[in-house]
């Protein structure tokens, strides 16, 4: 049966024509799947679908998302990023006693907005992922996001009375007025990598974007799942930052702005 399917020309041109028309026949496409954007269930056969095609270094990935959440593209990413991926696709439970559940692949719920600090706006952006970040390697299932990014350099924020110091290395990544990534120093010293990448540029205020270039830096915030949420105003946003503040549960730093 044909499927709802969208194969942009980009994607076409990697995997192929044949491939691709396989795909819209049906052939090779899933009826059900898990949206690489949202990671809740979709059906090609009822609703349409794009094909998102992820590309590392030596290995590609061919996913799949509702089309009101992502169009077909491909996506260019890092091999180890690619490697998770391809572990939480096909369940790699190899390693994993009869009983243990593979933990859920994370995803990074990024929000932007603008934070009163000191009597001054500042352009910010707030981490809030969709389960919990087990430490790597490990089997446990607590929550090690807050622990890992303090190991990097993010500070611990009890109220938000001050911008937060500089991370050095990282950056945030704006172009053509579009949020495109969260860039960290690479393990190699070589070009910064994506710590978080949007599947496609997130849209941002002008007052934010004036702000960014006021200031040539973004704040960026980091909470645990649950602690900040969907919040569709600036000032419910700043509540739950507050919040999450003073129940221990923030980090922050301040990044350099990368283009324009």
């Amino acid at each position: 049966m044909p499927r709802m399917l969208d194969v942009s020309d980009e994607v076409r041109a990697e995997i192929g024509d044949e491939e691709a028309n396989r795909l819209l026949a049906g052939d090779n496409a899933p009826g059900s799947y898990d949206c690489t954007s949202c990671r809740t269930p979709g059906d090609s056969e009822h609703e349409r679908t794009s094909t998102v095609l992820f590309i590392g270094d030596e290995t590609a990935v061919l996913a799949f998302a509702h089309a009101t959440c992502l169009p077909s593209q491909v996506v260019q990413v890092t091999e180890e990023q690619l490697q998770g991926a391809v572990r939480s696709i096909s369940g790699d439970s190899a390693d994993m006693a009869p009983n243990q559940v593979a933990p859920e692949q994370a995803v990074l719920g990024v929000t932007s907005g603008l934070v009163l600090i000191a009597g001054e706006l500042h352009p910010a952006l707030v981490v809030e992922p969709t389960s919990p970040i087990a430490r790597p390697g490990s089997v446990g299932i607590g929550d090690d996001f807050l622990p890992l990014l303090i190991e990097q350099g993010f500070m611990p924020l009890s109220e938000l009375s001050e911008v937060p110091p500089v991370q050095h290395g990282w950056s945030v990544l704006l172009a053509m007025g579009q949020l495109h990534a969260v860039l960290q120093p690479s393990a190699n010293g070589g070009q910064p990598v994506a710590w978080w990448q949007a599947h496609q540029p997130l849209q941002v205020t002008e007052g934010w974007r004036a702000a960014a270039n006021k200031h040539q830096q973004v704040l960026m915030f980091a909470a645990p799942v649950g602690s900040i949420g969907r919040q569709p105003r600036e000032d419910l946003l700043r509540d739950a930052l507050d919040k999450a503040a003073a129940n221990g549960k923030l980090v922050g730093a301040a990044m350099p702005l990368a283009g324009t």
